[in-house]
Formats: C-alpha cells, structure tokens, sequence
C-alpha cells in the first residue's frame, strides 16, 4: 500500500510519533501529513496509515495505536510505543531508503531498535523515567522543548512547531543511522587489522574509525593500544575497558601526561612525539614511526606493571 495520507494526532506533540513521522515521510515523501483526532481521519482506510492515536493496533489495517486497553508488548513483555510499532513494521524499508547494505539491514534494525526506539517506547509509556542532572537532555525531552509555550494562542501554533520538530527529530534520526552504518562499514577494516597485528599489542588502523566494537567481537582482550593516521600527524589512544565509564585496557605513561613538544620527546625519547593528553587516553606524534615507537613504549610500561 502506497498511502496518500499519514495520520496522526493534533495538538501537543512527543518523541514517538514525531520519530514515527521521520520514518514514514521518508518512505511516502508523497503523502500528506495529517494532525486530527477527527474520526473520519482516525478510522482506518486503504488510503491512509494511522499511527499515535485511534485506539487499535493492526498492521494489516494500517493502523498503530498503543494507548488502548491491551495495547502491543514486545516478545520480553516490554511496551511499544507508536515509534516502535512503526519501526517493527517498516524500519527495514527506512533503512534501506537509507542506503544501507542488504546485509547489513537486519543486524542495524536490532541494534537501532535496541538502543534508540526502546528508550524512546518506554519513556513514552512511563515505564523509564531519566532521573538526575541530565534528565532533561533526554531526546524527548529536548523535543518537547519544541513544543508551543501554553498561552500561545494561534490556531496553526501547534501545527507549525510539530513542522519544525519534525525536521529536527530526523536530522537526528538520520544521523545516528549513518554513524551505525559507518560503524559496520568500519568493522571489517578493524577486523583485517587485528589479524595483521597478530598477538602484538598495538593495531594499526588506516584512519580514525570505531574500533572498540569489533576488538570485542573478535575477542582481542590483548590489544592495548591503536594507533591511526589524522589529517596532519598521528595518534595513539586507548582502548576502553567497558562501553560505560572511561576505565583504559592501560593508561599511556604518567611522565607523559601533559606534555607537548620537545618536552614530551625529551621525556618519552620519540623523536616527532608531539603531544599527551593530560588524562593519558591519547597522544599524537608528527609520523607513523613515531607514534608507533609511541604506542610500543607505553606497552612495554603497561606490562611491566601489570595493568
């Protein structure tokens, strides 16, 4: 079904039937973006997708409500939101619209499904509730920022600020997609670089790409460091120990923290060691032998104290 209409609610607006929006005026860029509660625009209809509101659930109806009385859970018994609904139904065909790979389109619609669409299903239904300093940094939060202050009376108000959410719910949308497709890409260059590196302990990438993810796929628990080219020198850093935190596999030499320059060759004896980052995760040198030269030096420290 090709629809000519894409219907949700009127009035104030949240993240999962914005995010749902970005997903299906990707797919129907032709149809018109109806906000109504009106029922002859919530009624299901060949012409018509209905999402957010309603008071049913039937994909085969073109209709994806959640706010009814047994309302969709997922197989581990956890709420959708209309934003998961669309994305269970219709986030292959988003992703490959994207651009994404064939082989890649099931791995990305779980993992964006579990790290993106689930939080936003569970805040919608009160069943996560971000708490402390950041809770209101929160995607839906910032989103509902977007919303009409309350005595902003013009009819069209609502309407208008929904428009301009919608363009920024999915630059976000688009962007994480692109950043977890990179991620993939990167994944078999990573993959060929720890072969290469053997049981050394330092990978050599081509370029600056996510490297973490594939070091732990591959279950490369000896590498400590990597190094890769920049624009202009070189780097070194570190390898996080868990996805949480800032913990190292090992830390580059404490002599170095903080030093730049001839005062950093002096110490570390790398002729083109030009930098170290006070919390030792990183550190840059003006070539490939350097940084290499580098990387081995902060090895050799790291085992000697066992880290």
């Amino acid at each position: 079904m090709i629809p000519d209409f894409l219907v949700t609610h009127s009035g104030g607006f949240h993240a999962d039937e914005l995010l749902s929006s970005v997903i299906l005026t990707r797919l129907f860029p032709q149809a018109r973006l109806i906000r109504s509660r009106a029922p002859e625009w919530i009624t299901p209809g060949q012409d018509r997708i209905i999402y957010d509101v309603g008071g049913v659930y039937d994909a085969d109806a073109g209709i994806f409500d959640h706010h009814q009385r047994g309302a969709p859970l997922r197989d581990d018994g956890q709420p959708y939101s209309s934003f998961g609904l669309i994305w269970k139904h219709y986030g292959r065909e988003y992703l490959a619209a994207c651009g994404l790979p064939a082989d890649h389109l099931e791995a990305m619609h779980s993992s964006f499904d579990a790290s993106f669409v689930l939080p936003i299903d569970l805040t919608d239904n009160g069943a996560l509730s971000p708490s402390g300093p950041l809770a209101n940094l929160t995607l839906p939060a910032l989103l509902e920022t977007l919303k009409p202050v309350f005595d902003e009376a013009e009819p069209e108000a609502d309407d208008r600020a929904f428009g301009a959410a919608l363009a920024i719910a999915r630059s976000f949308v688009e962007a994480r997609i692109a950043q977890s497709g990179a991620k993939l890409r990167a994944e078999a260059i990573v993959r060929q670089a720890i072969d290469t590196a053997g049981q050394g302990r330092v990978l050599e990438l081509p370029r600056g790409m996510p490297f973490r993810p594939a070091i732990i796929k591959a279950g490369a628990d000896h590498l400590l460091f990597v190094v890769h080219p920049r624009e202009k020198d070189w780097c070194v850093t570190g390898i996080r120990r868990a996805d949480e935190g800032f913990a190292l596999r090992a830390d580059l030499p404490k002599a170095w923290a903080g030093l730049a320059n001839g005062e950093l060759e002096e110490v570390c004896g790398v002729e083109g060691a030009s930098f170290c980052h006070n919390g030792r995760f990183i550190a840059a040198a003006a070539t490939r032998e350097a940084a290499l030269a580098m990387a081995e030096l902060a090895v050799q420290e790291a085992v000697s104290i066992g880290e």
